[in-house]
Parts: C-alpha cells; sequence; structure tokens
C-alpha cells in the first residue's frame, strides 16, 4: 500500500509499506493492505511504517490520517525528525 506523511514543512515519507501503526485520538490503530476506508484525528506518539524488513518511525503531534483504496496519507500537525530504520 502507497503510505504518505505530510508535516506542514514538506512531506517527510512518501513509499510503499506493509503496514502502519498510528496514534490515533483514542488508541493505537493498527493498517494494512486492503483496509476499509477510514479516516481519524491523530493524538501524539509514535507511528510506525514498515516496509520489509525496514521500519521507520515518527514522532507525530495532531492531525489526521485516511485510509483510501490501499493509499495511507497521514496528515500531522508536527512531525519529529527524519525516520529511523531498524
Amino acid at each position: 500500500m502507497r503510505v504518505t506523511v505530510i508535516s506542514p514543512e514538506s512531506a517527510v515519507f512518501d513509499g510503499e509499506a506493509d503496514s502502519v501503526i498510528a496514534p490515533a485520538f483514542d488508541g493505537k490503530i493498527g493498517i494494512l493492505a486492503n483496509h476499509a476506508p477510514l479516516m481519524t484525528t491523530l493524538g501524539n506518539g509514535t507511528l510506525t511504517v514498515r516496509a520489509g524488513t525496514v521500519t521507520h518511525r515518527f514522532a507525530v503531534q495532531g492531525g489526521f490520517l485516511q485510509v483510501v483504496k490501499n493509499s495511507v496519507r497521514v496528515l500531522a500537525e508536527h512531525v519529529q525528525g527524519a525516520p529511523d530504520a531498524a
């Protein structure tokens, strides 16, 4: 699935991924390929994007997450740092 992470300053991540774990306003949410359409507000925490054996982590605060047709868009009010690969 295609994942895009956008902050007010720039696009921080844009690529293919296997899964996303995001801090929604009321708890964590996991997204896999072919997830049902979804729109939720984000809370504060770690956004994890897994692509094969590489894991990218971002500190996010506020914003929205949208899932439509195997595409995940994260529009965060604040994204801290570059992705860490683990």
